[in-house]
């Protein structure tokens, strides 16, 4: 069959099963536009550390902030597009994976943070449709399915949902990190947003571990400077401006000092684009490990 022809055959089947799905309990209307999310997700399997790299406050302050958005979204969605900071390949690539396992992906931890289950479903249905948003933005996404869920994605998933029911879809990076290619990447997703996907960046505002593990002595204060410029450049509403903005990041205040490499910011520039006209704002502030981190959302909550 030709592949076109296979690329609107699975547009259809997901825009049907996303309308008769029963994998779900969600009162979405077929108006409702979802907002889009950045999340911090805090560090390694901090929820099931009793010292939480000694800031119990902090973790504390960003598990209220989690359960939170879970109980907004938990009945509202029909599922997730998640694109964490820990992962990247050369192209875009979607995971098809109907029950994906777990990938442990942090090191030096007690022997229980490797026993952690978090069996959402995947959602073949949405990487399928994703798959054919990007291919007519003019990317060549790729298919996997035997890559487990990574800790930037069922740590946070995990507090916020923990039933585990809402079915997850996963994207990756593009590992040039190129900020207009990802913000791209968003906006063509942005149709995902009315038809009861909620799209979901997860990284940290500020990834600098010799910061978060107090070997700089300017580390509070750079990561509250690029905090600050975060909150002001996502608040632009025009997309063109956002991009270019977001674009300039390494050279904000702060910037390159609370991101010596952006992975875990570029799932920012991807939830920018998919925010299309909606201006974004923080939606979590707080100190986490002696630093400032933000999560901010763009759109109607």
């Amino acid at each position: 069959m030709d592949q076109a022809i296979l690329d609107a055959h699975s547009a259809t089947s997901y825009l049907e099963s996303m309308k008769t799905s029963n994998s779900v309990t969600a009162n979405t209307s077929a108006s409702e536009k979802l907002p889009v999310i950045y999340l911090p997700h805090g560090g390694g399997p901090w929820n099931v550390l009793d010292d939480a790299f000694g800031d119990a406050e902090g973790h504390a302050r960003l598990r209220a902030y989690l359960e939170s958005f879970g109980a907004t979204y938990q009945h509202r969605v029909k599922a997730l597009l998640v694109i964490s900071g820990h992962w990247e390949e050369a192209s875009p690539t979607l995971n098809f994976g109907q029950a994906p396992g777990m990938l442990y992906d942090y090191y030096g931890f007690p022997p229980h943070t490797y026993e952690l289950k978090w069996p959402a479903p995947g959602c073949p249905e949405v990487a399928a449709r994703a798959e054919v948003l990007l291919k007519q933005a003019g990317f060549t996404p790729v298919r996997e399915t035997q890559r487990g869920y990574d800790h930037g994605t069922f740590v946070p998933l995990m507090v916020a949902f923990p039933d585990a029911k809402l079915p997850v879809a996963q994207l990756s990076l593009i590992k040039s990190l190129d900020p207009g290619a990802h913000f791209e990447l968003g906006r063509a997703l942005e149709p995902l947003r009315s038809e009861g996907v909620l799209i979901v960046g997860s990284g940290m505002s500020y990834h600098n571990m010799r910061g978060l593990m107090g070997g700089e002595s300017r580390a509070g204060q750079a990561s509250a400077e690029f905090d600050q410029w975060l909150a002001q450049t996502v608040s632009l509403a025009d997309p063109e401006a956002r991009k270019r903005a977001l674009s300039q990041w390494a050279s904000a205040p702060g910037g390159r000092e609370s991101h010596p490499r952006s992975e875990h910011l570029v799932p920012l520039f991807v939830v920018a684009g998919a925010a299309g006209q909606d201006a974004g704002r923080p939606d979590f502030q707080s100190t986490l490990m002696g630093v400032r981190v933000s999560g901010h959302l763009f759109g109607t909550p």
